[in-house]
């Protein structure tokens, strides 16, 4: 399988409509950015559907890498060819117009992304604003950034209107892990309900690394003891910091989910259940599942694997108990309709 290693599918299975909320895609086709220091080979649509087959998800978010800057081209083209399972996260600069960021809702986007790990097209002095204008769209803040940053960033975080959602563990340093001062920073934002962290990325800040990622899987676990409802899985297929290094095993990263989430306590409990986090996409990125009512409507679940009307969906998601009515129902009407059917470590931090 293409940026991947090892072909064995994983030990965990998938729970039906499981989301891989974090991954990228590229085609050379599409010009890079010349800031770009990330430029990795092609990854396209149908390489990522083999890992789909491996692995056993079925919904999906692209999320827009630096290699392109703010030509969101490949992310929103791709988002057209996968259709209504997937979602998108772009990135755009203060220069967006209104009229743009409502295109790609419709196409499907759902949140904009701060890349902070070098100098390129967002600054953080973009976010608060940016962040009161896509909040009006439902859509959030997506941060990536090496700790010290993120610390300095913090006073703008903790004030930003839209909810935020930190890329790969929110890259708490090794060996300190959650006695890291940035731990209970983030900790602090996920407990007031506004704030998801992305269980992806072992790999980015470890010092002990393959196969048990043990310094960063400490990480992991204790966010989704603390908040499971805060957290969401992520693949960072095709990996793209790892290329000329030693690629990762997709099968391995997936089942490191039955160590972070705890192993299953007894006969009584599927494998599967250790994969909640993979079942965010509904809440957090507004992606249909399929019907599963006599009425047509679709269902999704919490982060606590509660079944709920999508449409209903409120008390998972911060954004939607800011909605009207009004807004709830053309929501559900995009989720629905036609529009939806268009479809750190240095080394480690500038994807």
């Amino acid at each position: 399988m293409k940026w991947s290693t090892g072909t064995e599918a994983p030990k965990l299975k998938a729970p039906a409509n499981a989301t891989d909320c974090h991954h990228h895609i590229y085609d050379a086709k599409y010009p890079v950015d010349p800031k770009a220091t990330l430029r990795p080979g092609d990854a396209l649509v149908e390489d990522y559907r083999a890992l789909q087959k491996r692995i056993g998800t079925s919904r999906n978010v692209i999320v827009q890498p630096s290699t392109y800057g703010t030509d969101n081209r490949c992310t929103l083209d791709a988002l057209v060819a996968f259709g209504p399972s997937a979602r998108a996260v772009v990135v755009v600069n203060d220069a967006v117009s209104d009229a743009e960021l409502k295109r790609m809702h419709g196409l499907g986007a759902r949140g904009i992304r701060f890349n902070l790990a070098q100098a390129g097209v967002t600054t953080a002095e973009m976010i608060e604003p940016l962040s009161r204008r896509v909040n009006d769209l439902g859509w959030h803040i997506q941060i990536n950034a090496p700790p010290a940053k993120i610390m300095e960033i913090m006073l703008i975080l903790e004030r930003v209107p839209s909810p935020i959602v930190f890329d790969h563990l929110a890259h708490i340093p090794q060996p300190d892990g959650v006695n890291h001062p940035l731990y209970a920073k983030v900790r602090a934002l996920m407990d007031k309900g506004r704030t998801w962290v992305k269980l992806s990325g072992a790999y980015a800040d470890t010092k002990i690394g393959p196969p048990t990622y043990a310094d960063s899987s400490a990480v992991a676990r204790a966010y989704a003891k603390a908040a499971p409802e805060r957290c969401v899985w992520g693949s960072h297929w095709p990996h793209p910091t790892e290329q000329t290094k030693q690629l990762p095993d997709d099968a391995v990263l997936f089942d490191l989910l039955s160590d972070w989430d705890g192993p299953p306590p007894g006969p009584g409990r599927e494998p599967g259940d250790a994969l909640r986090f993979s079942e965010g996409g509904v809440t957090e990125y507004e992606i249909p599942a399929p019907s599963q009512s006599e009425s047509g409507r679709g269902t999704g679940r919490t982060g606590r694997g509660r079944e709920v009307p999508l449409s209903e969906d409120v008390s998972a998601n911060p954004r939607a108990g800011r909605r009207s009515r009004s807004r709830l129902r053309r929501d559900r009407d995009l989720r629905d309709g036609e529009s939806v059917r268009r479809p750190e470590r240095a080394r480690g931090r500038d994807r």
